[in-house]
């Protein structure tokens, strides 16, 4: 099947090939409001939902937090090598370290952690059983007590999960990181303290650290929403793709590059 593109199709079909577009957008934007209002609501923690939501955390946060440490751990301390040992090569090592804090903990680690648990929940969860999510969101307008509670049943404790499982592989990596860019820097040496404190506190200033944890947020968000909202739409629509890729993925990275260069752009120009 050809795919249904702008540059395949014909200027009169352009229209609904645009509303399409726009409405597949505002039904991610109205599932996620939903998900969202309901995350927030005290009446959605009652004992099942609380049950269902810890167990989530714990499949898609506890289960991979050591082993995906350990790698960025690894994958972190070799290109902090490269970096630390090109800057002695160049006479620029007073600047090793901040390069590594700006690049590594403020950039990259964040936007690793959310493109892995986006894979990881949206495999999962398109293996998985889908119909119970999909009736509970086919109407999302409708305020009978029942879909109501379909939602925090089904659809609330997986974005809950989703949205913190980025936030802790993100944080717990960037302290790893942080804890071996000292040690790379300095050795074993406590001296370093002052000097690496200092060197932290003036790249992590206010308005940096709250651009970071937001940053952070809206990564867990769109993870949390995307994905799911794209296998829903497939599957509540029946729409076909001809491409192989998984459901949201392109849409996923679109935010994630457009939440990364507003982050840029907030902070350096």
């Amino acid at each position: 099947m050809r795919p249904n593109t702008f540059l395949t199709l014909k200027p009169s079909k352009w229209a609904p090939l645009l509303l399409r577009f726009v409405a597949s957008w505002w039904y991610m934007v109205h599932l996620g409001a939903i998900a969202l209002v309901m995350a927030f609501s005290p009446s959605t923690y009652n004992r099942e939902n609380r049950i269902a939501t810890s167990r989530h955390i714990y499949t898609s946060t506890w289960q991979v937090l050591p082993w995906f440490t350990l790698l960025a751990a690894l994958v972190s301390l070799v290109l902090i090598r490269i970096v630390v040992v090109t800057a002695l090569s160049y006479g620029l090592s007073r600047y090793a370290l901040e390069m590594v804090v700006r690049v590594l903990v403020l950039e990259l680690i964040p936007l690793t952690a959310a493109m892995f648990v986006a894979l990881r929940a949206g495999l999962a969860f398109n293996s998985g059983d889908a119909r119970a999510v999909l009736a509970a969101s086919s109407t999302p307008s409708e305020r009978s007590a029942d879909a109501q509670n379909r939602l925090r049943r089904e659809l609330v404790p997986q974005v809950i999960a989703n949205a913190f499982a980025v936030l802790s592989l993100a944080m717990v990596s960037s302290v790893i990181v942080l804890i071996l860019a000292y040690v790379s820097v300095y050795g074993n040496s406590p001296w370093g303290v002052l000097e690496y404190t200092r060197t932290v506190g003036r790249v992590f200033n206010p308005a940096v650290t709250i651009g970071f944890i937001f940053k952070t947020i809206f990564f867990g968000l769109a993870v949390a929403v995307i994905p799911t909202a794209a296998i829903l739409e497939v599957h509540r629509f029946g729409r076909r793709s001809s491409s192989t890729v998984q459901p949201g993925a392109i849409r996923l990275l679109f935010v994630l590059l457009v939440i990364e260069a507003a982050s840029l752009a907030v902070k350096y120009i």
